[in-house]
């Protein structure tokens, strides 16, 4: 049986129907937040009886909710037996979507990936086709994966841009006035879809599964093809009011005359991004600088092609690129510093594979142009998660997500 099954599982409204379904759902609660324990502990912990606790077990072992890890040792008697959840009652689906990509995974309950495909080719464009692919290439993901799809809790999407997790809108792609995005992919995949934004989700990602220690308030920057932050704080995500914080890379900071993407002019990412490396190596070419990079006329450079240059070929104009931008990224990532006062900031995205090309530049300028007491007292990390960063969030997400009847009630 799914774990679905137990958070759905209504059917006795009477009182002692309730009163054991939320006995069963505190044990899964605390074997999914403290890990393994006996029916002692359990007993204990959760001031109900020890025949009751044991009868509550063998139905959560019968429907494959728990299972036993066998006899522990200790200091003399009767040997108990340790239980724990079981890892494959329940599945989560994580899905990142770049503009040339997708990025699927699949955890059970345990954090560990039963199957992961990074950076499928595929053009993300704001059409019906290409929203019908998409969600053809989720399916056959699905079928090709070892677990049934009913055992399959939830999914979560990440979309960059403009994300409305809570209605279920993406503004940016596949918009409709008419019906939530989530609802139109939940029919074509017969699941539940939670949507969010790839920055957001690769920050939760982190502070789940990568680079994050015991901090619970954290700047997670991703420097990609554009530029945006995910906030933990008091370690839950922070979304704002109206759910789009983090946009960094469209602060209107230069007065550069040079259009966004998102329509303004000057904005942060029009001299620090992904694109703009693009355009920066492009107009220093023509200025007559040379690079081991050729670039035909038709040519699709991207700016994965750049940071390749600078790490696998050392190559001189990619280096000095991608280390003046670094710079400059850390003279505004100081701002962020000086009003939030995080525990750590963690550089993640596709800039964060140059490791110290990026690294030294971003906490020279920080030293250089924060204040002294917020800078001494916040942690610099990269992001250990690399590519996996946003389907890992994305599992992180989702797992919160449909399991916070459990964990937080």
């Amino acid at each position: 049986m799914s774990l679905k099954d137990l958070l759905d599982n209504n059917t006795d409204d009477s009182l002692s129907g309730q009163k054991w379904r939320i006995l069963r759902q505190s044990i899964v609660k605390r074997l999914l937040s403290a890990g393994n324990a006996t029916i002692a502990e359990l007993s204990s912990e959760l001031q109900s009886s020890v025949p009751t606790i044991t009868k509550a077990i063998n139905e959560l072992l019968l429907e494959g909710y728990v299972v036993d890890m066998g006899k522990i040792t200790n200091s003399g008697g009767r040997r108990p037996s340790l239980y724990s959840i079981n890892p494959t009652c329940a599945f989560f689906l994580g899905v990142e979507v770049s503009r040339t990509s997708i990025s699927i995974g699949l955890q059970n309950i345990k954090n560990e990936f039963i199957s992961i495909d990074l950076r499928t080719s595929f053009a993300l464009k704001n059409s019906q086709e290409s929203l019908l692919e998409f969600c053809d290439l989720i399916n056959s993901f699905i079928e090709d994966s070892s677990v049934e799809k009913e055992m399959i809790v939830g999914v979560c999407i990440n979309f960059s841009g403009r994300i409305n997790s809570m209605e279920g809108f993406s503004y940016n792609y596949f918009f409709s006035e008419n019906r939530p995005l989530t609802e139109i992919i939940s029919e074509q995949l017969n699941l539940p879809v939670h949507l969010e934004n790839d920055t957001r989700a690769m920050a939760f990602g982190e502070y789940c599964e990568g680079v994050v220690d015991d901090e619970q308030n954290i700047i997670f920057l991703n420097y990609s093809w554009g530029v945006a932050i995910g906030i933990i704080s008091d370690g839950k995500l922070y979304y704002g009011k109206s759910g789009y914080s983090g946009e960094f890379g469209h602060s209107t900071i230069f007065d550069n005359e040079i259009m966004c993407q998102c329509g303004k002019l000057g904005c942060l990412e029009t001299e620090i991004s992904g694109w703009s490396l693009v355009n920066q190596f492009k107009a220093a070419l023509k200025e007559g600088k040379q690079s081991k990079i050729t670039l035909n006329d038709n040519s699709d450079l991207q700016h994965l092609d750049i940071i390749a240059g600078a790490i696998n070929l050392e190559d001189s104009l990619c280096v000095e690129l991608v280390t003046k931008q670094s710079e400059k990224m850390g003279r505004y990532l100081s701002i962020l510093l000086n009003i939030f006062n995080p525990d750590l900031l963690v550089i993640g995205g596709d800039f964060s594979q140059l490791g110290d090309y990026a690294l030294l530049p971003i906490q020279s300028a920080l030293k250089k142009h924060s204040l002294g007491l917020v800078n001494r007292d916040m942690k610099l990390k990269k992001s250990t998660l690399g590519l996996r960063a946003g389907v890992i969030g994305a599992c992180c997400v989702i797992k919160e997500k449909m399991l916070s009847p459990l964990v937080n009630n």
